[in-house]
């Protein structure tokens, strides 16, 4: 069942630049390689606490940097969408989105990570389905970002 916002609802929401309708962008949704439904498929990777964690803070920090260069590595690369730490220090350390075909070829991936490399994080893999508009975060990303890690 479809919901309908009443006007007001669209009126506040207009206000705030987000608009009820929109007109449909051939060319973009293309570029995004978007389905109809402006959709389409991407892995989703949940980093867990590893096996072993146990470093010298030197060390950590080393696997750290090296961790965050990775992940900007394959962002410039176009094979990492999102990725971002979850922030209540659980087993469940963070979450990568990437922009791949295939479970495999995310497994691949994530075997570049240093992270990974050293029993730091292991990961957990899925096929999604998610918004095309995602493959834009990084580009956006890069226009606010005032600072590197």
């Amino acid at each position: 069942m479809r919901k309908t916002l009443g006007v007001a609802a669209v009126v506040v929401l207009t206000s705030m630049g987000v608009h009820a309708q929109t007109a449909y962008d051939a060319a973009l949704a293309h570029k995004l390689k978007a389905d109809e439904y402006g959709m389409r498929q991407y892995v989703v990777a949940f980093l867990k606490a590893g096996p072993r964690r146990d470093r010298s803070q030197a060390e950590a920090e080393r696997l750290q940097r090296a961790h965050l260069a990775n992940i900007n590595r394959l962002a410039a690369l176009g094979k990492l969408v999102v990725a971002g730490p979850f922030m209540d220090d659980g087993d469940l350390r963070g979450i990568y989105i990437f922009n791949v075909d295939t479970v495999g070829e995310a497994e691949a991936l994530t075997k570049t990570d240093p992270a990974i490399q050293a029993g730091s994080l292991v990961m957990e893999l899925h096929p999604w389905y998610g918004s095309a508009a995602l493959m834009m975060v990084n580009e956006l990303h890069a226009r606010i970002e005032k600072k590197k890690p």
